[in-house]
């Protein structure tokens, strides 16, 4: 949930929140991770033949996709954080950029900033401006677009998505779901000036941007373009998922629940 400045109440869902709505089922690959994690530990062999110490390994194993997904996020945020304080250095701004290349490194993560630097240099990256908060009041969500840049002569709205690779060293490519994302962060009405006074301005890039989901692996990089056709598409589904939020958001506050009655009077 956003607010309109720090410490302001919540008063719209974030893009992803709006998008999560579209849930999938995960069940398959939590479970792939959870046997994937049992087979995998070296405890297994021992206890086999002690009851006791094999449901402590399954327990253990069950939480396998949950701890993937935190180290996963926790990767995520140090890539993000490292791309966003090189595009701050880019535009000659106050960064952090030898502490986000430090904690890459004690993670043993630095080959994603390696990569990432040759394609900051490969696309010649002009950027307008990093990590910045828009707001769609019109609709009701706000969301926080990575990177808006010049690139090829046009303005890019560009979203990162830190990816593994394959047995072959491919970096994996993101899920379609992101021109969902994209979809929603050109269709933006303000940005955000000052987040502690509550001060905006009406969005200045306008809507003939280039969308762009770039794919930050350990390997390489993948950049895609959002198709500009499937777009429309994408914005309806959009829109039909924020709705779906705030019927969901308003059942859920006002407890609505079956009322059991009683049989009638004869």
């Amino acid at each position: 949930m956003y607010s309109r400045k720090v410490g302001g109440e919540a008063i719209v869902p974030s893009i992803t929140t709006v998008i999560g709505m579209d849930n999938m089922d995960l069940s398959g690959w939590a479970g792939y991770m959870a046997a994937k994690s049992l087979s995998e530990d070296h405890r297994l062999a021992q206890a086999l033949g002690d009851a006791r110490q094999l449901r402590s390994l399954v327990r253990d194993s069950a939480s396998a996709a949950e701890a993937y997904r935190d180290q996963a996020a926790a990767r995520g945020d140090r890539v993000h954080n490292y791309a966003e304080a090189r595009a701050l250095q880019a535009l000659g701004q106050g960064h952090d950029l030898a502490e986000a290349r430090a904690a890459l490194e004690a993670n043993n993560e630095l080959a994603y900033a390696q990569h990432f630097e040759t394609w900051w240099t490969d696309y010649n990256v002009e950027p307008l401006a990093a990590e910045v908060t828009v707001w769609n009041d019109s609709v009701g969500y706000a969301g926080t677009i990575d990177l808006v840049a010049k690139i090829g002569g046009r303005t890019c709205i560009v979203d990162y998505k830190t990816k593994t690779s394959d047995r072959d060293g491919v970096v994996k490519r993101p899920d379609d779901k992101v021109i969902m994302q994209l979809a929603a962060a050109c269709k933006a009405e303000e940005q955000v000036v000052d987040a502690e006074s509550g001060e905006w301005k009406p969005w200045e890039f306008g809507t003939d941007t280039m969308l762009l989901a770039v794919a930050l692996g350990d390997t390489g990089t993948r950049t895609f373009m959002a198709p500009a056709p499937a777009l429309p598409d994408y914005w309806a589904k959009f829109y039909a998922l924020r709705r779906n939020w705030e019927a969901t958001h308003k059942i859920s506050q006002a407890r609505a629940t079956l009322a059991e009655i009683t049989p009638p009077a004869r």
